[in-house]
């Protein structure tokens, strides 16, 4: 394992350079004849198409709308095979072009946002389920996470984890720029030993390759934010399926909540989802009505059928009540939203939707979690931020986070509750600015860079994503 390098210290909300030459990449492109070496390719040209595939989920931090708005590819490609991919990567080396490949666009840190335009690759066209045995599924890197699970059930088997905005985000832009999401209270994040199994990646060269990864190997592709090399097929870990029930819980005060979610944390509360919402949020949640009441907290959970008599149990010994368990069929049925969507960076949506005045600062406690923290955080910030945390498990241990709801003020506000979050112990992953390392990482990853060498040696992916590398290491 190669050692990670501490990363050297930045401005808070530093923007990397949107200059061409800065990147060490070709200027005054020849756009004619880049089409020409992408001839049968579906090529996407006109202006409007061409912004909305060069955009992801960015703007719900107003730092990176001001970076990321105007930012737009010259050139949009469309793949539906590794073929297609390893053309694409081909013209790129050729004309020197950089080259940012996007999946659902479902990404905060615009991860899939070309800095410095060039060519971007479509591949939610790859959407092909290739193989499914036992713990097992394999697919094209444009599947939609969504539409694996409906495969894999059909197999009583079911995913271990996936975003919230698994309707629309793809499984290799998930493990190229997530973490974790829905399941990692019952299996972890992604990077956990077991939960994925092999991937392929196609080289960005004159002659590009196809590397097999394998077990550990991926780490150096994920969460790289798609820098390092283009993830063409997946092979995840399933598990078999489960009929959760979706669970709301009220209690009077949010300390309950969260004493509630930290008992539930537990192997003998079978739990695919733990997560406690402030009651503020409760007006930004129209679909949910009385069921989410302005002067109750809740607690959104997705628990086996089986131990629900014993969470139902939990959850009155803290002060609260179940007030709906329904499977998502019937909330389906009822035209309500699943458990999943009212948690995770959904919090957040639900709130944008109704008021662009608020933003989002993601932390990481440190364990074991004292909700103290949480009362004197509440108390020293008042309406300004509103609480919301998630349970899960990391490395086999017990894990918590928060998606916290903060309202926008300045940049300079933002910094300073950064500093007052980091001063209370927590870390946290920065979601407005677009580099690995000043975002969540804090470290230069090696062997990511390593990596990079090997699958992307003139620099061309996503230039200006991670720090760690200079054009000075392009060959």
């Amino acid at each position: 394992m190669i050692a990670a390098t501490p990363t050297p210290p930045a401005p808070m909300f530093e923007a990397p350079s949107r200059n061409a030459a800065d990147h060490g990449l070709a200027t005054g492109i020849d756009w004619a004849r880049v089409a020409r070496d992408l001839h049968g390719l579906n090529l996407v040209t006109a202006p409007r198409p061409r912004q909305q595939l060069s955009r992801d989920y960015y703007w719900y931090s107003p730092i990176l709308r001001a970076l990321l708005d105007d930012c737009s590819a010259d050139l949009v490609v469309k793949a539906s095979t590794e073929e297609d991919v390893m053309q694409v990567a081909a013209t790129a080396a050729r004309h020197r072009l950089p080259l940012t490949v996007r999946g659902g666009g479902t990404g905060n840190y615009g991860q899939c946002v070309p800095l410095v335009g060039g060519l971007v690759l479509d591949i939610t066209e790859m959407q092909r389920v290739l193989d499914i045995g036992p713990g097992r599924v394999a697919v094209q890197g444009g599947a939609k996470m969504r539409d694996i699970e409906l495969a894999v059930r059909e197999t009583g088997q079911a995913l271990r984890m996936w975003p919230s905005t698994w309707k629309v985000a793809t499984i290799a832009g998930f493990i190229a720029g997530g973490f974790g999401g829905v399941g990692s209270t019952r299996h972890g994040v992604l990077r956990d030993p077991g939960n994925l199994l092999r991937c392929r990646v196609v080289t960005v060269e004159h002659e590009p390759r196809v590397i097999e990864l394998v077990g550990d190997e991926i780490q150096q592709v994920h969460h790289a934010f798609g820098t390092n090399g283009i993830i063409t097929e997946v092979e995840v870990a399933l598990s078999p399926a489960v009929e959760w029930v979706h669970v709301i819980a009220l209690f009077p005060r949010y300390r309950q909540v969260l004493d509630c979610a930290l008992a539930a944390s537990t192997p003998a509360i079978p739990a695919f989802l733990l997560s406690a919402v402030d009651r503020r949020f409760a007006p930004y949640y129209t679909m949910l009505g009385e069921r989410f009441p302005a002067d109750r907290h809740a607690l959104f959970a997705m628990v086996d059928p089986a131990a629900m008599p014993a969470f139902e149990a939990l959850v009155r010994a803290h002060g609260g009540a179940v007030t709906l368990a329904l499977t998502e069929p019937a909330l389906d049925a009822a035209g309500l939203p699943p458990a999943y969507e009212c948690a995770y960076n959904h919090t957040t949506l639900q709130a944008l939707k109704a008021d662009l005045g608020w933003t989002y600062l993601q932390v990481s406690y440190p364990q074991p979690f004292d909700p103290a923290i949480i009362d004197r955080q509440m108390a020293r910030w008042g309406d300004e931020v509103l609480q919301h945390q998630e349970f899960a498990r990391m490395h086999g241990d017990w894990a918590t986070f928060a998606i916290l709801l903060v309202r926008w003020t300045t940049a300079e506000r933002q910094a300073e509750l950064i500093r007052e979050i980091e001063a209370d112990g927590c870390t946290v992953f920065n979601p407005h600015v677009v580099t690995i390392e000043d975002g969540g990482m804090k470290t230069i990853d090696d062997a990511q860079i390593a990596f990079k060498r090997r699958a992307d040696p003139m620099g061309l992916m996503n230039p200006g994503k991670t720090r760690g590398w200079h054009p000075s290491m392009a060959r």
